[in-house]
């Protein structure tokens, strides 16, 4: 039988319930009619990926849950997850890593700069550092900080183990692609010597190379994602193959995003 994440102990549960409301936006100009909602927080928070039980080499920091992240009920699942996966198959882990995000809940993407200043708001702050502290065990060597928004979050982590190596590198879904991999390829050969492979693992192959292909993801495991999700979650090779501008089987439909998910299966 397949391997499945049973999800958090009791300690994490609790410490997940405690996690802050997001912030609201800046109020508009007196006499404005109101101002839009910066998350779409009537989906809830997700919290992570991976072990959360110390044994954790590597600690991977995103910006914030999509919407295949909200359907999977873990973060970093979807296209830019399965990008993760493939980056840190490159450095041979399997299982030993985690994956965190700055905010919990879902920033909508035109209010991400905004709300930037905001993960220093105590409340935010105070939380989150103890959700990384909690899983930062004894085995961690490396934090990899993608995008603006994580490396802020990371920044304002005042506990960091000493002895953990920072990557800070582009967002797994910059669009921007030559930048995203000169940084993801130099982050490979400065964690290489660094991060200790899984048994089963593999840290010698092809680094990056200067066009993003189908062989540069990895589906996300199962032992990643909780017990009766279809098979085909967490792999989206099949959506990337069609072509065209989407790349996840879940999205977000205009104008109803704020309450509204469409999820597409495979055609089999």
């Amino acid at each position: 039988m397949a391997e499945f994440d049973r999800g958090p102990t009791d300690a994490f549960a609790e410490l997940f319930a405690r996690v802050p409301d997001p912030p609201d936006p800046p109020d508009p100009p007196d006499g404005d009619p109101p101002g839009e909602e910066a998350f779409w927080s009537d989906w809830g928070p997700v919290f992570y990926r991976g072990r959360l039980d110390g044994s954790a080499r590597v600690l991977v920091v995103a910006s914030d849950p999509g919407p295949t992240e909200r359907i999977a009920g873990r973060t970093l699942v979807g296209n830019a997850g399965q990008r993760v996966q493939g980056f840190l198959a490159r450095l041979g882990l399997t299982r030993s890593y985690v994956c965190l995000n700055a905010w919990a809940y879902a920033v909508r993407p035109s209010f991400a700069g905004e709300m930037k200043p905001r993960l220093a708001d105590p409340a935010q702050a105070q939380w989150r550092n103890e959700l990384y502290g909690a899983v930062a065990g004894p085995a961690l060597e490396a934090v990899v900080a993608m995008g603006g928004v994580a490396q802020e979050a990371v920044r304002l982590w005042t506990g960091r183990p000493a002895g953990s190596v920072l990557a800070q590198v582009p967002h797994p879904s910059s669009h921007t692609e030559s930048t995203l991999l000169d940084g993801w390829r130099a982050a490979i050969d400065t964690l290489r010597p660094i991060v200790t492979p899984d048994e089963d693992g593999d840290n010698t192959g092809p680094n990056y190379g200067t066009v993003f292909e189908e062989g540069d993801y990895r589906p996300v495991p199962a032992r990643d994602l909780p017990f009766g999700v279809p098979a085909f979650l967490g792999d989206d090779a099949w959506v990337r193959a069609l072509g065209g501008a989407e790349q996840n089987s879940v999205r977000r439909p205009v104008p109803d995003d704020l309450h509204t998910l469409i999820w597409k299966a495979p055609d089999r």
